[in-house]
């Protein structure tokens, strides 16, 4: 293959994996929903190729399943394992938010506070997958001046994971007007991350992690009474 070939092969699969992907965190396409790799060439007027390797690359940010009969399906949103989920995004995003605090300098306030600024914009224009994109970025840039790269990988994973969930919870917060859209606990979390004080911002981060358990399970009780039940995680108390 010559250079121009593999150029546009791999703008191809950038194409497709971004395009997928956003469909999946938006939830156009919906758990569990099959992804035909012949169509989707279909779809974007390409080969098979890219379009396999774009679903491998998703595979790998457990955006889909590839099944044993080689078919590949939207990877679900397990609702049974949200308090295990809930009950990890919380260490992580105390921990992260507490380092922030410690180690902070004035570089990262201003990163912060601009990332904040973003998702502030992405609420005023109603696009969910903006303010779920920003509101990632904001909390990183918050793990990035906690200066610990393993619990910042961690963190990252877990955002990501909660990214669909999180789409969720804005639908149901913009419908009911039932809580508000995180951007006041932003605010006060980068105030106490501006002020050095630790505890303050254990306490917000908890909270915070806690404002989106509650609206998450809201919105199931509303959608889904009558298929599960969701046991509700536990909710200890933030260490000073």
């Amino acid at each position: 293959m010559d250079q121009d070939g593999r150029r546009a092969r791999g703008m191809g699969l950038k194409l497709a994996y971004e395009t997928l992907r956003d469909e999946i965190l938006s939830l156009r396409l919906a758990p569990g929903q099959l992804l035909d790799e012949t169509s989707l060439a279909d779809r974007f007027g390409m080969s098979r190729s890219p379009i396999r390797e774009a679903l491998i690359r998703l595979a790998g940010e457990d955006m889909v399943v590839m099944l044993p009969n080689r078919s590949t399906i939207v990877a679900p949103i397990d609702i049974t394992t949200f308090p295990k989920y809930v009950e990890a995004l919380d260490i992580a995003q105390r921990m992260n938010t507490r380092l922030a605090a410690e180690f902070r300098t004035d570089a990262d306030l201003a990163a912060i506070a601009a990332r904040q600024k973003d998702f502030e914009a992405a609420v005023a224009r109603g696009n969910h997958l903006d303010m779920s994109d920003a509101n990632k970025r904001f909390h990183m840039a918050i793990a990035a001046a906690g200066r610990n790269p393993y619990l910042a990988a961690f963190y990252e994973r877990l955002l990501d994971q909660g990214r669909r969930m999180l789409h969720l919870h804005f639908d149901y917060l913009e419908r009911t007007h039932d809580g508000y859209l995180l951007t006041d606990e932003h605010d006060l979390m980068l105030e106490a991350i501006r002020a050095r004080d630790v505890a303050r911002a254990d306490v917000l981060a908890h909270a915070h992690t806690r404002q989106f358990r509650d609206s998450f399970i809201d919105y199931m009780k509303e959608n889904h009474a009558g298929e599960l039940m969701l046991p509700v995680p536990g909710d200890p108390a933030p260490a000073a």
